[in-house]
């Protein structure tokens, strides 16, 4: 059979990360171990029901078994400034301020798409989200790493980026609450932001797609909260995470209007929409009764409290998360986290993901999903106290 050689534009994409660590974990599963996998980000429990319900009733409607407005169903835009409007007290215009997407990765992969030329500079958060390396590679653009320190609670210093990189910016990703450290955005950072990017011309994207998970009682910040956010950007809000709809790949950008735009012209390029009945769903979803979202948000908050509590009793000095569902542990001295991560897996079955995927700025973290009952999260740590490394590394 005759090979086609791919473009170079496939050949330029960064290597998946996520499908790797896949592919380990699978392997020692069919070895026959009972793998806890906290490496990845898929949550565990079950959509809403009345969120399943308003699926259902919709399949049945015929005016979505036809092609759906390429933009969007007006009710749901409606029903995404409804939401804003409660939630964070922000004003969204449905039919110009609002873009319905294909889940929240495919905006942030089509958003450099859309805004830069080949040769362009987009600035980074190191660590991030890897998918945003993808969004680069097919625009065919530079990353300027943003570091993402712990002195500095995991966010930009815009003070250490030069002049010279500040100037060539096109773009700029954030992501708060943040994957993979959970660290959650202040209102003085977010007016940091919006006075940066105006000064050099820089498009912010801000992915909330943690936005509804806080934890003792803080409400993580949309960036559109802050004065002059629409002015200079974006955000990306996703249904996966608020409301366990991760399959459903569906999700919303909201703000800037001429950034809306630019993604609907792209996407009326490659998109007829998405199913109207998965719209309706969403829309439901968002209009309905929240407290599905704060029985999970809780349900986070006791997991994330079991896991650190069982570190902290085995001696791993680690940092409490503030938000989303992630937390981001500190590798014992001597190894590499990826080598720590390869230990954990072979060794006492458990996965976790190396920071080092996410950036080099990763390096000496595994980030670990809090997406396994309480049980489960403190067997996991009670594995990996059992192994000879670990409590070398605890005594030295």
């Amino acid at each position: 059979m005759k090979h086609f050689n791919p473009s170079t534009t496939l050949t330029s994409l960064p290597k998946q990360f996520f499908a790797g660590l896949v592919q380990k974990v699978n392997a020692v599963i069919a070895q026959g171990h009972d793998v806890i996998n906290l490496g990845q980000g898929n949550p565990d429990r079950p959509t809403p029901n009345h969120i399943i319900q308003a699926l259902q009733q919709a399949v049945g409607e015929p005016v979505h078994h036809k092609y759906p407005p390429f933009r969007g169903q007006s009710s749901l835009k409606q029903a995404v400034a409804d939401f804003y409007a409660r939630e964070y007290g922000v004003t969204i215009d449905p039919e110009t301020e609002v873009a319905i997407l294909f889940g929240g990765k495919a905006g942030l992969v089509e958003l450099p798409i859309c805004f830069t030329e080949p040769g362009d500079s987009i600035l980074v958060p190191d660590p991030g989200y890897p998918d945003y390396w993808s969004g680069a590679a097919l625009a065919r653009i530079n990353m300027e790493m943003m570091p993402l320190l712990p002195e500095n609670q995991f966010l930009p210093d815009y003070t250490s980026i030069s002049l010279d990189v500040a100037k060539r910016a096109k773009m700029m990703f954030l992501n708060y609450p943040n994957n993979p450290t959970g660290a959650i955005a202040t209102s003085a950072f977010f007016d940091e932001t919006v006075a940066f990017a105006e000064q050099h011309d820089i498009l912010v994207c801000h992915d909330f797609a943690y936005g509804a998970i806080g934890f003792e009682g803080k409400k993580p910040l949309s960036f559109l909260q802050t004065p002059g956010a629409k002015d200079v950007g974006i955000e990306i809000y996703t249904f996966s995470k608020t409301y366990n709809m991760a399959g459903w790949r569906i999700a919303f950008a909201v703000g800037n209007a001429s950034v809306i735009e630019g993604i609907h012209v792209l996407q009326d390029h490659m998109y007829v929409s998405i199913f109207g009945a998965v719209q309706e769903a969403a829309r439901q979803a968002l209009l309905q009764p929240q407290d599905c979202v704060t029985e999970l948000v809780a349900c986070y908050e006791s997991r994330r409290n079991a896991l650190i509590s069982a570190c902290h009793q085995i001696g791993w000095e680690v940092t409490a998360p503030e938000g989303s569902f992630f937390a981001w542990l500190k590798v014992p001295e001597g190894y590499t986290s990826q080598q720590f991560a390869d230990i954990l897996l072979e060794q006492a079955h458990v996965a976790v993901a190396p920071g080092s995927g996410f950036g080099s700025h990763g390096e000496g973290y595994v980030r670990v999903g809090l997406l396994h009952t309480e049980e489960r999260l403190r067997e996991a740590i009670n594995r990996i106290s059992q192994l000879e490394i670990f409590k070398k590394a605890l005594t030295t």
